[in-house]
């Protein structure tokens, strides 16, 4: 138990002293006016209390990921915490405070313009297309993801609520952010925390044995899967994930001042990696072993985990106020990734958003193709998320490292874990059978030298420019 609070109390640690440095060597200005103040539009820019931001930009890039993979995660053994502390705060973090900013900056652009702005237009073509796609799959598996949880938790027919799911995203997609989201996620958010304290909660009360396996040497996965990619891969929400720089930009639009940046972006993932650790923690104790645990996810999905987790621990009720907040955590990030879909489109086609019948145009389509995605196996679609996942965090950093070198700032905090990232996907694709299939050794000592030479090739480019001009203001429309 011990060494489970010892990581909760590093990542706020984290928060407090990596976290303010990061935010130091970005050079925030307190006196710069964000998009919500001079590009208020009434549907996606809107001036809202930091707290509400919080809230949103928590529950948006906190779906399945920081249950689902940490539950995989888990399967591999302790390493996977040790993976959630440092991820969350060098990488995650970073990654999500960067994302969100430089929309900021850029006068609330999606993810997409922003990288193009410092990689380029190739860039921003390719992070188009690959956001768009990310998204899509991301919105389908959570409405795949907590469908299947509420046909468990009620007995209701999983199409059914595959429809009713759709049907709020639809909504939630076209109208104003703070008609529904708004309003409805500061109670999500209660629904959460009463989820993850009571999760871990139940397994101390109850008397198990917390994290009875710290032999960070030894990999425990039932299938011999190797920790090096396939963790990295697994496990992305909760250390850090690409998905949430397709969202922080949602709340860019409505946040009041840069001072609230580290709060609102690096915060959430802190509190998202203290998910994450409640959920690989689970996944360790309340289990005999990995094989029982692999088991019970064989039967299913992680979904199965979670419905027999929460029941056991918490009681019927108890069980279902934990569950139904499960649920809404897949909810509360699947709306936004549509969200962030039409506007990531309508930038790429310079469509006003302002009118209801420019945002149909772009949803009902969307939606329809999303329909079709969900006949697809979910775990197919889970394994191509996952690689997209990383490979869109891995360009992000990337980006945001670029931008600092050319500021003359200290662009080691987003390159040493761009380097990282870029070492992860290159063994994943080399290796994996939905990429070239090759041997694990010579895939990975190639990925090796392939991290090294986009290294090498970012030191000879990205230089500083001394010309170049502050951070333009956000122009009102």
């Amino acid at each position: 138990m011990a060494f489970f609070f010892t990581c909760v109390g590093l990542l706020i640690l984290g928060y407090f002293t990596y976290g303010v440095f990061v935010e130091k060597i970005f050079g925030i200005d307190a006196n710069r006016k964000t998009p919500c103040m001079v590009q208020e539009d009434g549907v996606d820019y809107i001036s809202m209390p930091t707290w509400k931001v919080f809230f949103i930009q928590l529950l948006d890039i906190a779906g399945l990921g920081p249950i689902f993979g940490p539950i995989l995660g888990a399967l591999y053994g302790p390493s996977a915490l040790i993976w959630i502390v440092v991820g969350s705060i060098f990488a995650g973090g970073v990654h999500d405070y960067f994302s969100g900013m430089l929309s900021i900056r850029s006068g609330g652009k999606s993810i997409p313009e922003v990288v193009g702005d410092n990689m380029g237009m190739t860039a921003r073509q390719v992070l188009r297309i690959f956001s768009i796609i990310l998204l899509m799959l991301v919105g389908v598996v959570f409405i795949l993801g907590p469908a299947k949880l509420l046909s468990n938790l009620t007995g209701f027919n999983v199409q059914l609520l595959i429809g009713c799911i759709f049907f709020y995203y639809f909504i939630a997609t076209v109208l104003p952010i703070d008609k529904i989201i708004g309003r409805l996620y500061p109670v999500f958010g209660a629904l959460l925390l009463f989820m993850t304290i009571g999760i871990m909660g139940g397994l101390i009360y109850h008397g198990y044995d917390i994290l009875p396996n710290l032999d960070f040497a030894t990999n425990t996965h039932p299938g011999n899967k190797a920790i090096w990619p396939l963790l990295f891969i697994t496990l992305s929400c909760g250390a850090i994930s690409g998905f949430h720089s397709t969202q922080s930009p949602l709340m860019a639009r409505c946040i009041r001042n840069e001072n609230h940046g580290r709060q609102v972006f690096y915060g959430s993932m802190i509190i998202e990696g203290i998910i994450a650790l409640i959920w690989a923690t689970v996944g360790m104790s309340f289990y005999s072993g990995p094989e029982a645990m692999n088991a019970v996810i064989a039967s299913g999905t992680p979904s199965a985990v979670v419905n027999e987790a929460c029941n056991t621990l918490l009681g019927p009720l108890g069980g279902f106020l934990a569950i139904m907040g499960v649920v809404i955590l897949p909810i509360s990030s699947g709306d936004t990734a549509f969200r962030s879909t039409r506007l990531i489109i309508a930038e790429t086609f310079k469509m006003d958003q302002s009118k209801i019948a420019k945002r149909l145009l772009i949803a009902i389509p969307l939606f329809i193709i999303a329909f079709l995605i969900t006949q697809v196996d979910f775990k197919i679609i889970w394994r191509y998320f996952g690689w997209s996942n990383q490979m869109l965090s891995m360009l992000v950093l990337w980006s945001a490292a670029i931008y600092l070198a050319k500021k003359n700032k200290l662009h080691w905090i987003c390159s040493i874990p761009a380097t990282f990232m870029t070492a992860v996907d290159a063994a994943f694709i080399l290796q994996a059978k939905i990429g070239f299939g090759l041997p694990a050794m010579p895939s990975n000592i190639a990925s090796v030298v392939i991290a090294f030479a986009v290294f090498v090739i970012f030191l000879i480019y990205a230089r500083p420019e001394e010309t170049l001009a502050d951070d333009p203001q956000p122009e009102s429309i």
